[in-house]
């Protein structure tokens, strides 16, 4: 073994992470797109079936997303008429971000969609799978103190 085999791009943790990353992004647009959502959006969508309303930082920490990712797509989301924004009554500092209705009856239109793409990923067995997201969940969590 060659003591530059650690620099090879084959042997990089990361650089599979994030090339299997933007592939599953890659296989949810075509699916994404009847919704007319981009992957960023379906997730914050995710994030904000869950929360229903919260404050835009507790939304900012659910995705590991900053301030400066977050408000365009909140931005873009709140002029499709998925998401409300305002500032709190009781401290102008804060914002709460809310659901629409439109964003509630999306929800029922697009449950199926995890189906969908658990039905496109091969190569894998469903306890594979669940493995393999409690082991990403693992290091996230590691890593996202």
């Amino acid at each position: 073994m060659s003591e530059y085999d650690k620099l090879k791009l084959d042997n990089q943790l990361c650089f599979s992470l994030y090339a299997l990353s933007r592939e599953v992004i890659k296989m949810y647009q075509p699916v994404l797109s009847k919704y007319n959502l981009t992957y960023t959006q379906y997730v914050t969508m995710l994030a904000m079936w869950e929360l229903e309303k919260a404050p835009f930082k507790e939304v900012a920490k659910k995705l590991y997303l900053d301030s400066g990712t977050l408000t365009p797509v909140l931005k873009k989301l709140e002029s499709m008429g998925l998401v409300n924004k305002y500032r709190d009554k009781n401290d102008d500092r804060m914002v709460i971000v809310e659901l629409t209705q439109k964003a509630i009856d999306l929800k029922d239109d697009i449950k199926k969609v995890p189906d969908e793409m658990y039905c496109k990923i091969n190569g894998l067995e469903v306890d594979e799978l669940i493995n393999l997201k409690k082991s990403l969940d693992k290091m996230l969590k590691q890593l996202g103190k």
